[in-house]
């Protein structure tokens, strides 16, 4: 009879019986398995410089995030946490501001801003968003415009925006990136001038704002002049902008105004016909109408 080592061995090692239980009561019939014919079967001895298998020996003290997360978990989490970053934007419907991460990595975003009135308007800006590698318990991602936009806020050389003024410290499971997307739209409607990045900008605002208006009308005519422009960054998923062409975008137009004129869903915002919880005109609940449906 052949029996599972592994089972015999757990059998007789799980509990040890009395000589004089197993002596006694030989008419008794016992639920429990039968043994080998050649006694009992021992696991053999563990040698003495055995080390446990269970886990890997490590040198040293494990990394560890800045929260105290294992660092084995770091990729994992730093995934989850960007794809609910991007699940709050998308749900955030941020006016005039488009964005997508890059095909080859996800800490890095495309996005273009578009200004509908005041100081920047008919302003598209474009821009890129540079998360850090240990988001979300490192500092504020950064917001880099493609080319320097002409504000008190945005380094003249660089383009990068000062985000920290907004995010002095990231704290996570509070600050998200949607709001530094919101926080780049708000800098074109809310000029603020102190600790400027552009001292230029933040004097003449202050001091001259029809030169000031005249310089960001500037600025605006030179951002659109390289909206066709190849973008800077060699990724599938960069966004680029390309002339009218009715060709190409004649067809998506037509599609987009057709899904914008067509009727609205019955079920939504119109009455329906049959069953309801309470009927019209009265105050019962469940009271359903015993005529025939409207139409």
């Amino acid at each position: 009879m052949n029996l599972n080592p592994f089972w015999s061995m757990s059998a007789n090692t799980s509990r040890k019986r009395p000589d004089n239980e197993e002596q006694s009561g030989h008419g008794e019939q016992r639920a429990s398995p039968a043994r080998l014919p050649f006694g009992k079967k021992q696991l053999p001895a563990i040698p003495k410089n055995a080390a446990p298998i269970t886990k890997p020996p490590t040198m040293g003290t494990p990394p560890q995030s800045a929260n105290g997360t294992h660092a084995s978990y770091g990729p994992f989490y730093l995934e989850y946490s960007l794809l609910a970053e991007f699940t709050l934007v998308i749900k955030q419907k941020l006016p005039g501001i488009y964005v997508q991460p890059s095909y080859k990595s996800a800490l890095m975003w495309f996005g273009v801003i578009f200004i509908r009135h005041g100081l920047y308007q008919d302003g598209v800006f474009k821009f890129t968003v540079y998360i850090p590698d240990n988001y979300p318990d490192g500092e504020c991602p950064k917001l880099v415009f493609d080319i320097p936009v002409f504000h008190p806020l945005v380094d003249p050389v660089s383009g990068e925006l000062d985000v920290r003024r907004a995010f002095t410290k990231w704290r996570r499971n509070h600050n998200h990136i949607w709001q530094v997307l919101m926080y780049a739209r708000t800098i074109f409607y809310k000029i603020n001038t102190t600790e400027p990045l552009n001292p230029e900008a933040a004097v003449l605002y202050e001091k001259d704002v029809h030169l000031f208006k005249s310089k960001v009308v500037d600025s605006v005519k030179l951002c659109n002049s390289h909206l066709f422009d190849q973008p800077k960054i060699d990724d599938p998923y960069a966004i680029s902008f390309s002339p009218w062409n009715p060709a190409v975008h004649e067809e998506a137009k037509e599609r987009m105004f057709t899904y914008k004129r067509r009727p609205e869903d019955p079920h939504k915002g119109t009455q329906g016909s049959g069953l309801s919880w309470v009927k019209p005109g009265s105050t019962q609940p469940f009271s359903k109408d015993d005529g025939p449906p409207q139409s």
